[in-house]
C-alpha cells in the first residue's frame, strides 16, 4: 500500500449533488401542495351553507324561506335536538336535512317527539335512520340516475308540482295508504305516509334538490317545495349538527363496533394475499448459482476501494490485520511451512529467522504486532512487510 492510494477521497455526496437528485420530488411536491391549497381555496365555500335557510349560497335554501314567509309560514332554525323536540307541535312542520347524522337514540327521541301531530320531512334519509324515523319506508341501494321525474301519484302537491327534481335515493313502503310519487324504474323518490291516531304524517324526499336556491325556479321544483313545507302554520329546519351534547349520550361502543361490517373479510383477504405473495417469493430462495461478472475489475481498483474504505471508518486494526495475514500467506509456501500453520507465529517465526537470519522474536512486532498508532505507521508496516517477502523471495 502507498501513499497515493490512501489520497483522501470522499463517498458521501454533496450538497449540490443532494439537490441534483431530489430537486425534481421537492419540486413536484410543492407543486402537488400548491395545487391542494388552490383547490381548497376555490371550493372552500362550494358546499357552505348547505340546505340552510339562511344562506344564499346556491346549495343555501334562502329563496324557499322567503317565499314561504310570503305566504305566512315563518322558518325557525334549529340545530340541537333539544330545541326540535320542543319546537314540534301539531301545527308545524318538522324539516330534517340530515336524518343519517342523527345517532339511534337521538332518532329514538326525535321519533317520539314528532308524534304530536305535526307533518314530518326528512330529506334524503337512508337506511340507518329510517328504521327508527320512519320504519314503514325501506331505502332502495340503487339511487335513481334521473334527476327530473313526473309525478305520477295521487297526491295533490305532486299533481299541481308537476315534473320536479326529486331523483335520488329510491324507496318502498309497506304501508298500502301511503303515497309514492315521481317513480324511477318503479321504485318512488317521494313517499308519504299518512297520518296515525296521535301522529302525523311523514314525507320522506329522495334527493334535496328541489330546495336549492340555483334550483328553486327550475321545473315545479318550488311549487312542490312550498306544499310539502308550507302546509302548517310553523315551519321548524332541523340542522343536525356532530357537536350536539345529545350526540354524546350515546351507548359506549368499542373499536371495532365502529369498523365497517364488511371489514372482517377484508382483512382476511389481505391476509390470504400475503400468505399467497410469501409464498410466492420464497420460491426464488435456493441454492446460490455462480454467475460471470459482466464485467471485469482489476484487482487494483478493487484494493484500491477497500482502502478507501478502511480510511474512511479509520479501521487501522483491520486495514494491518489484513496485509499481516496476506503477507504470512504469501511467506508461508516460500519457507517450507503448511498452509495450515501460516498463521501460527511458534512455527512460522522459526521458519523465517531461518531463511533471513537473526532472532524471531524480532519479527514478532512486524507480522503478529499491535494495529498501527496512525496512517503513516500503517504505510511503515506496509513498506516494511514487502520489504521482508521480498527479502524471503532472493533468498
Amino acid at each position: 500500500m502507498t501513499e497515493a492510494t490512501l489520497t483522501p477521497t470522499s463517498s458521501s455526496p454533496t450538497t449540490r449533488q443532494i439537490w441534483t437528485r431530489t430537486r425534481g420530488i421537492v419540486l413536484a411536491l410543492v407543486l402537488l401542495l400548491a395545487a391542494g391549497v388552490a383547490i381548497a381555496a376555490v371550493r372552500s365555500d362550494a358546499r357552505h351553507g348547505r340546505l340552510d335557510p339562511r344562506s344564499a349560497d346556491p346549495s343555501g335554501s334562502k329563496a324557499v324561506a322567503r317565499l314561504l314567509a310570503d305566504r305566512g309560514v315563518p322558518t325557525r332554525v334549529v340545530t340541537t335536538l333539544g330545541e326540535a323536540r320542543s319546537a314540534a307541535g301539531p301545527d308545524t312542520t318538522l324539516l330534517i336535512t340530515s336524518p343519517d347524522l342523527l345517532t339511534k337514540r337521538q332518532q329514538t327521541l326525535l321519533r317520539t317527539a314528532t308524534q304530536s301531530g305535526g307533518r314530518t320531512v326528512l330529506i334524503s334519509p337512508g337506511s340507518p335512520s329510517l328504521g327508527t324515523l320512519a320504519p314503514e319506508v325501506t331505502a332502495d341501494p340503487a339511487v335513481s340516475f334521473e334527476s327530473t321525474l313526473s309525478p305520477r301519484c295521487g297526491l295533490p302537491a305532486a299533481r299541481r308540482a308537476g315534473s320536479a327534481d326529486t331523483g335520488g335515493i329510491r324507496y318502498s313502503t309497506t304501508d298500502q295508504n301511503a303515497d309514492t310519487c315521481y317513480p324511477s324504474d318503479g321504485l318512488p323518490t317521494l313517499v308519504r305516509v299518512p297520518a296515525r291516531a296521535g301522529s302525523g304524517d311523514t314525507v320522506v324526499l329522495g334527493a334535496p334538490d328541489i330546495l336549492y336556491n340555483d334550483r328553486l325556479d327550475e321545473r315545479g321544483n318550488a311549487s312542490l317545495a312550498l306544499q310539502l313545507l308550507g302546509s302548517r302554520t310553523h315551519l321548524v329546519w332541523y340542522l343536525p349538527s356532530l357537536s350536539d351534547d345529545s350526540a354524546t349520550d350515546t351507548d359506549r361502543q368499542s373499536f371495532f363496533d365502529l369498523l365497517p361490517s364488511g371489514w372482517l373479510w377484508g382483512t382476511l383477504q389481505l391476509f390470504i394475499a400475503a400468505v399467497v405473495a410469501a409464498l410466492w417469493r420464497a420460491r426464488r430462495l435456493g441454492a446460490l448459482v455462480p454467475e460471470r461478472l459482466p464485467v471485469a475489475i482489476r484487482a487494483s481498483e478493487t484494493a484500491e476501494g477497500r482502502a478507501r474504505l478502511y480510511r474512511k471508518a479509520a479501521a487501522r486494526d483491520r486495514a494491518a490485520a489484513a496485509l499481516r495475514s496476506a503477507t504470512r500467506t504469501r511467506l508461508a509456501p516460500l519457507i517450507g511451512v503448511p498452509p495450515a500453520q501460516a498463521h501460527a507465529p511458534e512455527t512460522l517465526l522459526p521458519a523465517l529467522a531461518t531463511h533471513v537470519g537473526g532472532n524471531p522474536q524480532a519479527l514478532l512486532p512486524l507480522l503478529f504486532g499491535p494495529p498501527p498508532r496512525d496512517d503513516a505507521a500503517l504505510v511503515s508496516l506496509a513498506d516494511q512487510l514487502d520489504a521482508l517477502e521480498r527479502e524471503v523471495r532472493i533468498s
